[in-house]
């Protein structure tokens, strides 16, 4: 009999295991688990509910409408993309088989919600009479088309035409922001997918991987444009730098086995700072970069972002990467104040540094939309400008801006002609990488810049892949977008 009662006993026990085990995996799913559920792409109740209304449409910033939708069916309505991929990568796509991306993804709520109630008040107040308040609740409750939210986006249709056709057949990305309210005016990537064939874009889909948008997810050694950060940090961390005098040999030694040099191997000789960022000398950069030390560095890239989530609004930016390095790391040190060492940037990093300079050392969260709007045009909230934060003081802002338009100016009577009368300042790069089988590549081409520097409009960064120098390839299409933002042509 005891050992009957011992064998309930430990049957209840296991039983009250189980049964507190199945209470507490019930209590995780529903508080933790499925909300995720609910709201993932594959969920098929979310896609008809989603449905229910007319997708609402997406416009430039002229209100120009880049997107349509159709009924199809009860549960199935079609997305047209008006410009094909010219602004594929900035709106993304939705597609109940692929999910969403892009602005399509993150204003994924604004675009299907509808409110009738509310749209009623709104247009109500616009004209007030009884007769029209009575008419409203008299047909409250009639079927009528559900159509979801417009979004106005940032996106100027002449920038990213130029942008999309400067860049042409190359793989990169250009990006173009207004630095004092941090709208993106211009987003291209490249190579490209047409949005109203996704099916056959999937299939057709290869190494070059044309659903990356590269300006906000492409990772790259930033080069010389690294140099606007390490000059940053030299006047944040170095009293009298400006005034230092710098005997540019054309080549540090760190061991018989490792150095850094010029481009071509320049010998500039005695040149002060503003010279050296003329010049990009590796030479005087990598130097600053010594005398500063990883930590020092390291931080003012962290203060522009690198390291970090920099928050946005219609759009996610991935982490620009700066290393952590030893003091015994003294030639990655040094190769780290060019942009090179493990360096990596995304496009939209490198247009955020031009536009901190371009706006007196502010960083603006940079934001894709200004807008929601209801089916009747009607304001349903707007997306203000907003300061992330103050990057570097105005005073060193001024200087590193004077510096960049004395680049430009340098040029501007032989090589740089297109940017004549825009007061243009703006940096180069030329970024050395290695093919996966450690081979050495062409490297990329890069061009930061702002305009005018007087009142900066505008703020650009451009990479083409594989490009080969700066000012050859990513300088001429930055050109092209600062001549229409200033002068219009």
């Amino acid at each position: 009999m005891k050992n009957v009662s011992n064998s309930i006993k430990q049957v209840m026990v296991v039983f009250l295991f189980c049964f507190v085990a199945l209470i507490s995996y019930i209590a995780y799913f529903q508080v933790f688990s499925a909300p995720t559920i609910a709201e993932s792409e594959g969920n098929q109740r979310l896609w008809a509910r989603r449905n229910e209304v007319l997708r609402g449409t997406i416009y430039d910033r002229n209100k120009n409408p880049l997107t349509t939708s159709a009924r199809v069916d009860a549960l199935t309505q079609k997305r047209t993309y008006v410009n094909g991929d010219l602004y594929v990568h900035a709106l993304g796509y939705v597609d109940p088989r692929y999910g969403l991306t892009g602005l399509e993804a993150n204003y994924d709520s604004e675009l299907t919600t509808y409110n009738k109630l509310t749209n009623n008040i709104l247009n109500l107040t616009k004209d007030f009479s009884i007769d029209k308040l009575k008419s409203m609740f008299k047909n409250r409750k009639e079927d009528e088309v559900k159509v979801g939210n417009g979004v106005i986006t940032t996106l100027d249709p002449t920038l990213q035409k130029i942008a999309y056709d400067a860049l042409g057949s190359n793989k990169g990305a250009v990006v173009a922001l207004n630095p004092k309210t941090g709208e993106v005016l211009a987003m291209v990537s490249k190579p490209t997918y047409n949005p109203n064939d996704l099916e056959g874009s999937m299939k057709a889909s290869n190494e070059d991987s044309p659903f990356i948008n590269r300006a906000v997810s492409g990772k790259y050694p930033p080069g010389s444009t690294f140099k606007t950060v390490t000059l940053s940090s030299a006047l944040e961390n170095m009293p009298g730098v400006t005034n230092r005098t710098f005997n540019d040999t054309g080549k540090i030694v760190f061991n018989d086995k490792q150095s850094l040099s010029n481009d071509n191997g320049e010998v500039n000789g005695e040149i002060d700072l503003k010279d050296a960022y003329r010049l990009s000398s590796n030479f005087v950069f990598g130097t600053l970069a010594m005398e500063l030390g990883n930590d020092k560095l390291k931080a003012t890239a962290e203060k522009f972002g690198f390291n970090n989530t920099v928050e946005s609004d219609g759009f996610k930016i991935d982490q620009s990467q700066f290393p952590k390095l030893s003091k015994a790391e003294i030639g990655s040190i040094a190769q780290s104040g060019i942009g090179q060492s493990s360096i990596l940037a995304t496009p939209m990093e490198m247009a955020l540094v031009a536009s901190t300079v371009a706006d007196d050392g502010k960083m603006m969260e940079p934001r894709l939309v200004s807008q929601v709007v209801d089916k009747d045009g009607n304001v349903v909230k707007t997306v203000e400008p907003k300061v992330n934060k103050q990057v570097i003081s105005s005073a060193n802002a001024a200087i590193i801006k004077d510096y960049m338009k004395n680049l430009v100016d340098s040029r501007i009577d032989s090589t740089w002609s297109y940017f004549q009368g825009t007061d243009a300042a703006g940096k180069t790069g030329t970024a050395d990488y290695n093919l996966a089988n450690g081979e050495s590549a062409k490297p990329h081409s890069w061009f930061i810049g702002l305009a005018p520097a007087s009142n900066p409009k505008i703020a650009v960064a451009v990479i083409v892949e594989n490009g080969g120098y700066g000012a050859s390839a990513a300088a001429p299409i930055a050109g092209k977008l600062i001549r229409q933002a200033v002068i219009g042509n």
